[in-house]
């Protein structure tokens, strides 16, 4: 679903400040695969989803989608093709617009728009049914405004929304960063649930190590641009944190380990 081949993309060249985010990264994802990435600051794990995404073009290598090469596309070409959730939970939704308004949205994305009524009877069951995933009580709120929900009720609403058109591929950019750790959970187990539900492919960013192995089939940890390690199957159920950190160790002959990604 997802083939990335040997992508690299620099910042500032020829100056002071020359960053090379990524440095020949090479990914495959299988349909419903459900890939959780960890690694440092300055790792490259967000390069690597804004370049799939099409936020910048990278340098050279080439990106497909579902065996459409989206390389040369701009980012709004791409969005047919991606949902994707950021990591500040205000922007995903339209805050002065209704719960089923900003779902309606959503679920219009790409289509062409009628004169019809905008919401109908049975588009608004859909929903309804929907919000249930979420076990936050939404589904009794639809004509709720967004911007009167908690950052965690608005992360859960964004999820379902990026998911709502079933996408190819679902961009999880540190999605719980921004909460505290019990909404922090429930928006997981909310994932979960809809990543599981649909057989989405999913590529998921975060710097909590114990979130990386519990989540998703496959596990990648990437350092100075490059993917260190993949581990997937019958290993990544076994893992532990300390055997993630000993397997960066041998894989990057490096001891360094990032204080964020230690203290997450």
């Amino acid at each position: 679903m997802l083939d990335v081949q040997n992508i690299r993309k620099t910042f500032n060249p020829g100056t002071v400040n020359e960053k090379t985010a990524l440095a020949g990264v090479s990914l495959t994802l299988n349909d419903g695969d459900f890939v959780t990435v960890i690694g440092g600051n300055g790792a490259g794990k967000s390069t690597l989803l804004n370049a799939v995404a099409g936020v910048w073009p990278v340098d050279s290598g080439s990106i497909s989608i579902d065996g459409t090469d989206v390389t040369k596309l701009p980012e709004h070409k791409r969005a047919k093709f991606i949902g994707r959730v950021f990591q500040d939970p205000m922007m995903g939704t339209a805050a002065t617009m209704q719960i089923e308004e900003n779902m309606a949205l959503a679920a219009r994305r790409g289509r062409a728009r009628t004169l019809r009524p905008g919401i109908t009877r049975n588009e608004r069951d859909h929903y309804r049914e929907m919000l249930k995933i979420l076990d936050l009580g939404l589904e009794d709120r639809l004509t709720s405004k967004v911007g009167l929900l908690s950052g965690g009720q608005r992360q859960a609403l964004t999820l379902l929304m990026a998911a709502l058109r079933k996408p190819d591929l679902l961009l999880l950019d540190e999605h719980t960063a921004a909460l505290d750790p019990k909404t922090a959970a429930k928006v997981l187990e909310a994932t979960e649930r809809i990543v599981q539900k649909d057989k989405l492919t999913t590529l998921m960013i975060t710097h909590n190590m114990r979130d990386a192995i519990v989540h998703g089939n496959r596990l990648i940890m990437m350092y100075e641009g490059r993917i260190a390690l993949d581990i997937s199957g019958e290993d990544k159920k076994k893992l532990t944190v300390e055997d993630l950190l000993a397997r960066f160790g041998q894989a990057t002959g490096s001891d360094e380990a990032d204080d964020k990604l230690l203290l997450s």
